[in-house]
């Protein structure tokens, strides 16, 4: 066998393993593959069927120069992107009923879409987590915790808590400054 054979048997492997769920439609998808990255596409969620199983094709890293850059240029906006979560969970959640499949989708859904708007500020050089709960608001009470290690002088959050009648959600973003 050849080494193109193997990578190429590597790679199918690992793509008959892994599963995408992406919000392109077919034509854009390939439009995608041909040209590289498109300004209007969004991120695929991604998981794999074993998660213990790791293939050396799946664990591809990108190597970057050093820029000598200790802080960011331009700091995260939060006061923009509390703007932004309060926007899309009032139009997304202002009618919607707690039912848990629904609601598990919307978690998904809604973080897709966060992420995206945040992305198109285009602030160089952090790394996004956006984390979306729903909940049943029934009378209980719940309490919500999250832990980092990060650097207070670069590094922030920016978090919004909506209610109706029926549920609550809760979404985070954590950016994070890449040195």
């Amino acid at each position: 066998m050849m080494m193109s054979d193997i990578a190429k048997d590597r790679m199918a492997h690992s793509v008959r393993k892994r599963r995408s769920v992406s919000s392109l439609s077919g034509r854009e998808f390939r439009q995608k593959e041909l040209h590289g990255y498109t300004k209007n596409s969004t991120s695929t969620v991604s998981y794999m069927d074993e998660p213990s199983q790791w293939d050396d094709a799946s664990c591809l890293t990108v190597q970057m120069e050093n820029t000598y850059q200790l802080g960011p240029t331009k700091h995260f906006p939060v006061v923009i992107v509390n703007h932004i979560l309060k926007d899309i969970l009032t139009n997304y959640l202002q009618e919607e009923q707690y039912e848990p499949e629904l609601c598990r989708q919307m978690t998904k859904t809604i973080s897709e879409v966060i992420k995206t708007q945040v992305k198109d500020l285009m602030i160089p050089r952090y790394k996004l987590i956006v984390i979306v709960h729903i909940g049943q608001l029934n009378s209980q009470s719940i309490l919500i915790g999250s832990r980092c290690l990060w650097d207070p002088k670069s590094d922030t959050f920016s978090s919004y808590v909506f209610r109706n009648s029926s549920l609550f959600a809760l979404a985070s973003v954590y950016a994070v400054y890449f040195e």
